[in-house]
């Protein structure tokens, strides 16, 4: 029988730095999650200061991976979302390296790590075909998946369909901001997704964020025709893909 696979992730966010070591067998978190709060402002040194914090309490010593709220190519931040603007052309990964002493690391986006887990893990696990996960929060983050290849930075919460960005349209802030019930929300979800839907013909949509717990309110109310599912992993999926990116070697 084979020794079992585990390899740490680290989800940053506007808010906290997370993470644990992970089992890559089964997904699962072999100790508690350690959370650090973000630095304020959060700039990369201050991030990178609390990724090595983080790293040393944990007592792990190999390779790391990590998400940022940004998208990520070759290792380096291009967009900041909900982190210091400073990240903008930021080679990430040879940040969080030297923080590390040097050892590997491996960098993506956030919503793309999240994809990966609830693809091997949570919601989309056994699917084949296409899986679109979305996060709505603040905006709508996404992550695409064709038979467990990630294709990384897929930002659609930036389309534009009926005239309008998707995160614009149908973000969880955008129910909050004009009061919306989860039906007139749902309304909202339900246009996106079919724009959605014709442009790449999913399998599954994948539905993330701090909404999907109250899926069984808006879900059953949406009318698109491709099957919509609540993300099962929920605030572990982007250290679960973290990890399974640095195992796997991947480097958007």
């Amino acid at each position: 029988m084979s020794a079992r696979r585990h390899a740490f992730g680290i989800d940053i966010g506007g808010s906290g730095v997370k993470g644990a070591a992970i089992d890559l067998e089964t997904g699962e978190l072999r100790h508690e999650r350690i959370k650090i709060a973000t630095p304020q402002p959060s700039t990369p040194d201050a991030v990178a200061t609390a990724v090595a914090q983080l790293v040393a309490q944990a007592g792990w010593d190999g390779p790391v991976g990590l998400t940022l709220p940004c998208v990520v190519l070759d290792g380096v931040a291009h967009t900041a979302a909900n982190v210091d603007k400073s990240w903008i052309g930021t080679d990430a990964r040879a940040l969080f390296s030297a923080a590390l002493d040097g050892r590997e690391v491996t960098v993506l986006n956030d919503a793309d790590a999240a994809g990966l887990a609830e693809d091997r893990f949570g919601a989309a696990r056994d699917i084949d075909g296409l899986v679109l996960l979305l996060t709505f929060g603040t905006g709508i983050g996404s992550a695409m998946l064709n038979n467990g290849t990630l294709v990384p930075n897929t930002e659609l919460g930036h389309l534009e369909i009926g005239g309008m960005e998707t995160e614009h349209r149908a973000a969880a802030s955008v129910k909050e901001r004009d009061d919306l019930s989860y039906a007139e929300w749902a309304t909202r979800v339900s246009t996106v997704l079919r724009g959605l839907e014709d442009l790449f013909w999913p399998t599954v949509f994948v539905a993330g964020g701090g909404i999907s717990r109250d899926a069984g309110q808006w879900i059953p109310l949406l009318t698109n025709r491709t099957r919509v599912v609540p993300a099962g992993l929920r605030n572990t999926a982007g250290i679960v893909g973290a990890a399974m990116a640095v195992d796997a070697g991947i480097t958007p």
